[in-house]
């Protein structure tokens, strides 16, 4: 199970990614394609063409870490080109429903909502 903190940016790649990337690979999608520096404290999610495999990019003080996740049945409900914009900038709450199977919510409906009072 993916551990992080329900405030960490989260960006998927939208539509399917060659698996066979791996750090250096995804870091440079990152960079090169969405314009964004890997080396934020953010996850980059990505899907593969059967929508059974998520690999996720995350940055931490000292490298990288390289999450993977393989569905054994079914399809992950990942949204495709021309859905969505590239990359979709989603909350962790919603990458977590994503890979439980739950399908995105419209992003009017994706607010995160905090808690009232802190204890």
């Amino acid at each position: 199970m993916l551990i992080g903190h329900p405030r960490q940016k989260v960006y998927l790649a939208v539509g399917a990614t060659d698996m066979r990337k791996s750090v250096d690979g995804l870091a440079a999608i990152v960079q090169l394609d969405f314009e964004l520096n890997p080396f934020e404290p953010c996850l980059f999610a990505f899907c593969n063409r059967q929508r059974n495999r998520v690999k996720i990019l995350e940055w931490s003080e000292r490298g990288f870490w390289l999450h993977y996740f393989r569905l054994e049945q079914g399809r992950l409900p990942w949204p495709q080109v021309g859905e969505e914009v590239n990359p979709l900038d989603v909350t962790w709450q919603d990458l977590r429903q994503l890979l439980e199977g739950t399908p995105l919510k419209p992003v009017s409906q994706r607010a995160v909502k905090l808690p009232k009072y802190v204890i």
